[in-house]
C-alpha cells in the first residue's frame, strides 16, 4: 500500500469525488442522447492537447481545454452543416486527435517527460492538485445550477429533440452546452482519470443507473452517486495493488455495471415478457 501524506489523501479523495461527480451527470446526457462516443471524442482531445502542453512545456491543464473546447466547438455546427450524423463527426474526430497526440508524446524532450506522459495517459493519485479541485468544484456548482435552471427545456431536448425544437426549445444551445459541458468534464478529470479512460467514467455509471429507474430524476441522481462510488472504491484498490488510479476507476465501474446487468429488474422484467409473449405463440 502506497504511504501518501494525509493533505495530498484528502486532494486525491476530494479530486475522485467530484470527478465521479461532473463526468457521471454529464453522462446522463450524452447516453440519453445517443451520444456515447463522444466520451471517446472528448477524452483523446484533452489527451491530445495535454500531450501538447507537455510537448511545449505549457500547463496541461489548459492545453487539455483549449482541444476539448476546440472539438466541442467543430463537433456541433460541423454535424449540423454537413448534416452527418453526430457519430460519425465524432468518429472522424476521433481518429484525428489520438494520431495528434501520439505526434505530440513523440517529441516531448526528456526523460522525465515519459513519467508525465504516462500520468496523462492512465492517470496518477498524486496529479491533482489544488487548482484542479477549485475548478472541478465551480464545475460542479455551475452543473447543478445549470441543470435546475433549465431542467424542463433539459428534459424535452433528451426525450425528443424534434418535437423540443417545434415547441420553441432553442435545442441547438442545450446541444453544444452538452459538448462543452462534457469537454470541461473530460479536461479537468484527466489528470486523475487519464484519458484513454477517463470516457468510462462518463458513460458506465450512467448506464447502470438505467439498469435501475425509468424516472429521470432518479437517473440524475444515482448516475452522480454511482460515478463517485465508483472513483472512492477505484481509489482504495489503487492504493492497495498500486494499479493506475484510472484502471482502477474504469474496472470497478464496469464490475458494477456488469453486476447491475446481472440484477436489473428491468432486465427481468423484460425477460418475463418475453416468455409470456413465446408461450402465447406456442399456444
Amino acid at each position: 500500500m502506497i504511504d501518501i501524506p494525509l493533505a495530498l489523501l484528502f486532494t486525491s479523495i476530494l479530486g475522485a469525488v467530484l470527478a465521479g461527480f461532473v463526468c457521471s451527470t454529464m453522462g446522463v446526457f450524452v447516453v440519453r442522447m445517443n451520444l456515447s462516443s463522444i466520451g471517446y471524442c472528448m477524452s483523446h482531445a484533452a489527451f491530445a492537447g495535454a500531450a501538447f502542453g507537455l510537448m511545449i512545456s505549457v500547463d496541461s491543464l489548459i492545453s487539455a481545454m483549449v482541444f476539448s473546447f476546440g472539438v466541442a466547438f467543430v463537433l456541433g455546427p460541423l454535424s449540423e452543416k454537413a448534416r452527418l450524423e453526430s457519430n460519425v463527426v465524432i468518429g472522424f474526430l476521433f481518429s484525428v486527435m489520438i494520431a495528434l497526440a501520439f505526434v505530440f508524446l513523440n517529441f516531448i524532450p526528456g526523460q522525465a517527460a515519459s513519467g508525465a506522459a504516462l500520468r496523462i495517459l492512465w492517470g496518477s493519485i498524486f496529479s491533482v492538485g489544488y487548482n484542479d479541485l477549485m475548478f472541478l468544484l465551480l464545475l460542479s456548482f455551475v452543473l447543478i445550477f445549470f441543470i435546475a435552471l433549465f431542467y424542463k427545456e433539459l428534459l424535452a431536448v433528451m426525450f425528443h429533440r424534434k418535437l423540443a425544437e417545434s415547441a420553441g426549445v432553442n435545442t441547438k444551445l442545450f446541444y453544444f452546452a452538452v459538448l462543452f459541458f462534457t469537454g470541461f468534464s473530460v479536461s479537468l478529470s484527466l489528470r486523475l482519470v487519464g484519458g484513454l479512460l477517463v470516457f468510462a467514467l462518463i458513460i458506465n455509471p450512467t448506464s447502470t443507473a438505467y439498469q435501475f429507474f425509468y424516472d429521470f430524476k432518479k437517473i440524475m441522481i444515482f448516475s452522480p452517486v454511482i460515478g463517485i462510488v465508483s472513483c472512492l472504491i477505484g481509489f482504495w484498490l489503487s492504493l492497495i495493488t498500486d494499479f493506475p488510479i484510472g484502471a482502477s476507476i474504469v474496472i470497478v465501474s464496469a464490475a458494477l455495471f456488469a453486476f447491475a446487468i446481472i440484477i436489473s429488474p428491468k432486465r427481468r422484467k423484460w425477460n418475463g415478457k418475453q416468455r409470456k409473449m413465446g408461450f402465447k405463440l406456442n399456444t
